[in-house]
């Protein structure tokens, strides 16, 4: 409250006649003035119309329809104020065309954001001869996804059966109808999924102890790509390396293989999910890129687009060397060289084990009489470019021996100028024992 002012009287009117309540009531009060504060603000619109101006829009509208229809009559054209529809036509094909060039831009954006992620592949048909001459012949027929599914689900049955007395095919079949229908609501739903939230009981899955069997009733092989991007982010964040090591080879691989055979390119939700499934890199590996090399079809397209995701994503160090390891063990393939470039390009700090591993692989063709393709020398290129200062001189000495066996006219000459100038990983140890 405010502080109250003290009145001010002079010595004559402060009399003893007059009291205190009429000098309030003389002084005190507020007076009823004329002045009226009016506070107008420019930028706040008019909420009101009054009513004289309402009347000047309505005399001014009508004299204006009135001086149109007699220009319509004399002109003999239709009156323009009963043909809206026509009116509004050109306007929704401007519209249309709009979004038209929208949905186009959108789809080139997306082309442009594919585009980086991975270029366009061309194989030439060259050089799918020259690897089918390194395919093994006795490697087992490509299989459907729901044929795998169906093989691990009797695999399954038959662990059960030993471990427990009951016979497995009881335990499968006790699936309340209940489950199996709402299940199968799913699967519809995951047919025809485009984007949105996914059902409730599918994101349970990955938290049931039979995730694989219910997994089954949804159908994996007819979810649409979209389904199968959420479904990774799902199963990646909520199961552990070994279970999602068996969604990875259940699902992922076989769907991706089959994407790319059938349109020459991977679609774009599933290339995002191989980069949800390389939070995970053990079970990517386990799950994913060791069983497509082991197979021995996986194809040049296959291995050119697959090693993309890896190139644009980091991996630790050690699931990468494990991997390089493994890949250098196996029966050769032209996918491997392309997976073993795009690991050695990382450029990691790989164990001496590794660098052995990898050097013995290039090694094992010395008595090779068949011609290696380009991309066999391109990864030799790549390994000693970046490790040829951690191999010893004795493994040095043998690679110059193989680039005179496997001869390529532009390579062979830049591998022997990289061994010439390098120093063995015995030599420096030697020179810094003497330096101590």
């Amino acid at each position: 409250m405010g502080k109250i002012k003290r009145l001010k009287l002079s010595h004559q009117a402060r009399t003893k006649e007059q009291s205190l309540a009429n000098q309030i009531l003389a002084d005190g009060t507020p007076r009823v003035t004329n002045r009226k504060k009016e506070r107008l603000r420019q930028d706040e619109p008019d909420k009101y119309v009054t009513g004289s101006l309402s009347e000047n829009i309505l005399r001014q509208a009508r004299e204006q329809q009135e001086e149109l229809e007699e220009e319509i009559a004399a002109n003999e054209q239709p009156p323009a104020f009963t043909s809206k529809p026509e009116k509004r036509i050109p306007v929704l094909s401007k519209r249309s065309k709009k979004d038209e060039s929208d949905d186009e831009s959108d789809g080139e954006d997306r082309e442009e954001e594919t585009q980086e992620f991975y270029e366009p592949v061309n194989i030439t048909e060259e050089d799918e001869k020259a690897l089918e001459l390194f395919m093994p012949k006795d490697a087992p027929g490509k299989k459907t996804l729901q044929e795998l599914l169906r093989e691990k689900l009797s695999e399954k049955k038959t662990e059960l059966d030993t471990v427990v007395s009951e016979p497995a095919s009881l335990i499968i079949s006790k699936l309340d109808p209940v489950i199996v229908e709402l299940y199968q609501g799913v699967r519809d739903v995951l047919q025809k999924y485009r984007s949105g939230k996914l059902p409730k009981a599918f994101k349970i899955i990955p938290k049931l102890p039979n995730w694989e069997q219910v997994l089954y009733l949804t159908e994996p092989e007819t979810w649409s790509a979209a389904a199968v991007f959420q479904a990774t982010r799902l199963f990646a964040s909520n199961l552990k390396d070994r279970l999602a090591q068996r969604f990875y080879n259940l699902v992922l691989l076989p769907r991706v293989r089959d994407d790319i055979a059938e349109y020459k390119r991977l679609n774009f939700h599933l290339y995002q999910a191989l980069r949800k499934a390389l939070f995970k890199p053990g079970a990517f590996f386990k799950g994913f890129l060791l069983p497509l090399c082991e197979s021995g079809t996986c194809s040049l397209r296959e291995a050119v687009i697959i090693a993309g995701v890896i190139a644009k994503n980091s991996i630790p160090m050690l699931h990468s060397a494990a991997a390089v390891v493994k890949i250098a063990e196996m029966e050769y393939s032209g996918a491997n060289s392309v997976f073993l470039k795009i690991l050695l390009d990382k450029k990691y700090a790989l164990p001496y084990r590794v660098i052995d591993a990898t050097v013995y692989h290039f090694l094992r063709f010395m008595s090779e009489k068949r011609k290696l393709p380009v991309l066999w020398h391109q990864s030799l290129l790549t390994f000693v470019q970046h490790y040829k200062e951690d191999i010893a001189s004795e493994q040095r000495d043998a690679l110059m021996e193989l680039t005179k066996l496997q001869h390529h006219y532009q390579i062979s000459p830049e591998l022997r100028r990289e061994l010439v100038n390098s120093k063995g990983r015995d030599l420096e140890e030697g020179i810094r024992m003497d330096e101590s």
